[in-house]
């Protein structure tokens, strides 16, 4: 056992210890305290233990059920795969083929699914005979697929050091707001809020873990907003992990005075840029909101903003864990807690590993992220612009759900515009259109814009299963809207 994974099995068993009956785990309806959790964790390694197996995958809901499983299944030192709630059932059966995993937890629902698959019901897990084609790196305890920017997810293989090093810098990083009860309000899936989960179990805080139905939280995207409201004023938590869209969701229930964020002390937001202006009306509404950043590769979280040491539009500094340096070209290069390697591929040698980011550092250490280096386009003029920073700022205003924003080679950039309601006018677009050029220089500015006839969504293959925009393919549809009008407008000069 890692000397990383040795701490974090002796911290819970020291809460255990304490027997003080303090709830420790809280779904929709269990409650467990530290002692009932250990010895849980414990019993269900044992069952894990008489499969004999190595490779587990877990395809759950929020709850105590799902969350002490993952434990176990760390805790035994085996590869636990995680299946996201929002990839398509194409997606899942890919994941499981490619990890070759011999047991599968899964909720009631996916049962067609593992029986297409060649799994059977053995019990409590969904069976199947491995090839034992050994297709990870030794050392592998978490698997953790990716869809980027391609319909086919990418299994990303971690350890159990660099993923509990991380959690451990989350704890320590909150520490001096002390949020005692964290919200589980992403699926345990995504890593950054499966790490979250074990920095709040580091601090022997309670943890709250709603299923994803019960918070009103649909997919990728869709949220029952009155819903998810209800469930936070009643459970009242101290700290959350959000996405930018859930942030621009509690922002501006505040500011309508349908959220009281009062007892929050820590609220992390990563996973897309963060708008400034967003930012700012967070601190207007007294969000305590720390903006971080991470990725998958280098076991989630790499910087973060922190009580004491925050900067609105940064992503902060990086943790104690690792160093960052940028490359000749801008791009983020990052060093400790890399990925072990990527499934079906040789294991990773480098030791600084490229982003793909593009970023700055203030004097003070702080960095900013420009964007994604391969989505950066050159305007006639020769400038280069980030589109996803200016989408942010289109994005995380009041009227604008989704944006693209394009000019490659072209005078003007352009954006392409999906409103948040089908009765927002288009005066007030335009006016949104003009509120986020103020806040960007005149290269990055949008010139023209074109509404869309219908959203970006991952059923017309606009938008990959975790809500990412698939780039070339939104061009290669809205090419003529993308392009006429810049045409029509040189010719006629």
């Amino acid at each position: 056992m890692s000397l990383e994974l040795q701490r974090f099995q002796e911290t819970l068993r020291d809460h255990a210890r304490r027997n003080d009956n303090a709830t420790a785990m809280w779904s929709d309806t269990l409650k467990l305290d530290y002692a009932t959790v250990y010895a849980e964790v414990l019993y269900r390694q044992e069952r894990l233990r008489d499969e004999q197996v190595q490779v587990v995958a877990l395809a759950l809901d929020n709850g105590v059920d799902a969350m002490l499983w993952d434990l176990a299944v760390l805790f035994e030192g085996l590869t636990c795969v995680t299946l996201p709630p929002f990839f398509s059932p194409a997606q899942r059966a890919h994941c499981l083929e490619q990890s070759q995993a011999e047991r599968v937890i899964a909720e009631p629902q996916l049962d067609s699914e593992l029986l297409a698959a060649g799994y059977e019901l053995r019990g409590e897990f969904w069976w199947r005979v491995s090839s034992d084609q050994r297709r990870m790196p030794m050392g592998t305890a978490k698997l953790t697929f990716t869809s980027g920017t391609t319909g086919t997810p990418k299994g990303v293989c971690l350890s159990s050091d660099s993923l509990l090093r991380v959690a451990r810098e989350l704890q320590q990083a909150s520490e001096p707001a002390d949020p005692q009860h964290h919200l589980a309000l992403l699926p345990l899936a995504i890593l950054l809020e499966n790490l979250g989960c074990y920095a709040a179990l580091y601090a022997g805080a309670m943890l709250s873990l709603p299923s994803q139905k019960t918070l009103g939280i649909q997919s990728a995207s869709g949220v029952d907003v009155p819903r998810l409201l209800s469930y936070l004023a009643s459970r009242a938590p101290q700290s959350l992990i959000l996405v930018p869209q859930l942030l621009s969701l509690l922002v501006g229930a505040a500011e309508q005075k349908a959220f009281d964020p009062q007892t929050l002390r820590f609220a992390a937001v990563g996973g897309a840029r963060v708008s400034e202006d967003l930012l700012q009306r967070a601190q207007r509404v007294g969000l305590p909101v720390y903006e971080g950043y991470g990725l998958s590769e280098c076991a989630s979280v790499v910087c973060l903003n922190r009580p004491g040491a925050r900067r609105l539009g940064s992503v902060g500094r990086p943790l104690a864990h690792v160093e960052v340096r940028l490359a000749d070209d801008g791009e983020v290069l990052i060093k400790g807690s890399s990925l072990l390697g990527y499934l079906g591929e040789t294991p990773n040698s480098e030791e600084w590993w490229p982003s793909g980011d593009l970023g700055e550092f203030d004097p003070e250490g702080f960095l900013y992220i420009k964007g994604r280096k391969k989505h950066q386009f050159i305007t006639s003029y020769g400038r280069n612009v980030n589109p996803e920073w200016v989408e942010s700022e289109l994005t995380q205003r009041r009227h604008i759900a989704q944006a693209f924003v394009y000019g490659e080679a072209l005078p003007r950039n352009l954006a392409l515009l999906w409103p948040h309601r089908p009765d927002c006018t288009d005066a007030e677009l335009a006016a949104t259109v003009a509120e986020a050029n103020d806040a960007l220089p005149d290269y990055a500015q949008v010139h023209q814009w074109t509404r869309l006839p219908c959203p970006f969504t991952n059923a017309n293959g606009l938008l990959t299963a975790n809500g990412r925009p698939r780039r070339d393919a939104i061009v290669a549809q809205y090419h003529a809207q993308l392009t006429e009008s810049v045409v029509r407008e040189e010719s006629a000069s």
